[in-house]
């Protein structure tokens, strides 16, 4: 049976994901910067990295694989580097400490760099990348976690999705455009979504727990999901993962505990670079160059959408059922 789907306000999502977030082991701090970055993803992003993982988050602190009052520590080994330790806690409350500094030094430098490890796992990829294209500023990110992805039948799981994401500012008005990507065949979520609803997915996504190829997606979710592109996924997969878990110096993802189980942090990586454009008019002629895309019939990321401004900016389109977890959450004592 389909699950439905009613619009909320953006108050009322707000105030029920803070409750279930403060009544998991959140504080103050960390439940704001989850729930902002959450009603990003259900507005203008990637909708199944929105509420429905707000889900592993609000799992994560109850059973302590996230220290809901962890501050990150924030350390500058370099003059265009923002080096962040998460402390166990999320990885976009440590985003938001170094924002304005992190865009201030792009500015002054041409290009800064937030990099940041021990944290659970980073949620919407295309958020980080989002935020600063809204301040004027390209952006190019990627992450890591738990191993989850083969890079080829008959062998076992040796990265997480490894995302990638790609943020370019518009003119004042227009939704940046926002390409955020797994380097899997597909995102995790969508297997286990298909899992739950009992459909079967695309040859190509994933392997059963023995290594063979299967469309069943109860099975995927058993065994491991596969690089899109073959040989190529997987080059992307280890470019991402030197940047993100090298670079932060987190755990790779064949070392790092699972964010579905167990009381320990995945230690994720993350890695966001900022660059200040040398061109006043990049967003114009990007602007320009899209609309000359898509009179050829390209699709544009983050340019597809119908609904009206106003009720994106004021409302959000939620599970029925999620919404109800959130309350049961909220109305729970913490554990």
């Amino acid at each position: 049976m389909t699950d439905k789907r009613v619009r909320v306000t953006l108050e009322r999502a707000r105030a029920t994901a803070t409750a279930a977030c403060l009544a998991a082991g959140a504080n103050a701090a960390t439940a704001q910067s989850l729930v902002e970055a959450t009603l990003s993803a259900a507005q203008f992003g990637r909708d199944e990295l929105g509420f429905p993982h707000l889900l592993d988050y609000l799992a994560g602190l109850r059973e302590g694989r996230i220290k809901g009052d962890a501050r990150p520590h924030i350390a500058h080994p370099l003059p265009g580097v923002i080096q962040s330790d998460a402390l166990g806690g999320i990885a976009q409350l440590g985003f938001d400490l170094v924002f304005a500094d992190l865009c201030g030094r792009a500015r002054a430098l041409g290009i800064a760099v937030f990099t940041q490890r021990n944290s659970f796992t980073v949620g919407e990829l295309g958020y980080y990348a989002r935020r600063l294209a809204l301040a004027g500023l390209l952006a190019f990110a990627v992450a890591n976690g738990p191993a989850l992805m083969a890079v080829a039948p008959g062998t076992a799981p040796v990265y997480c999705t490894n995302p990638m994401a790609f943020g370019v500012p518009m003119p004042a008005g227009q939704q940046p455009i926002v390409i955020d990507q797994a380097s899997s065949a597909t995102a995790f979520v969508n297997i286990r979504k298909a899992a739950a609803d009992q459909a079967t997915i695309p040859p190509g996504w994933a392997l059963d727990r023995s290594g063979e190829p299967t469309t069943d997606a109860a099975a995927a979710l058993a065994g491991s999901l596969l690089p899109f592109g073959g040989y190529k996924g997987a080059n992307i997969a280890l470019l991402v993962e030197i940047l993100s878990a090298g670079f932060s110096q987190a755990s790779w993802s064949l070392e790092a505990p699972p964010f579905t189980s167990g009381d320990r942090c995945p230690n994720a990586g993350l890695t966001v670079i900022a660059l200040s454009p040398v061109d006043s008019n990049l967003s114009s002629r990007v602007a320009a160059h899209v609309r000359r895309l898509q009179a050829h019939g390209v699709s544009i990321p983050s340019q597809r959408h119908s609904v009206r401004a106003d009720l994106m900016t004021e409302s959000v389109v939620m599970s029925a059922a999620i919404i109800q977890q959130l309350r049961d959450y909220a109305s729970s004592e913490s554990a």
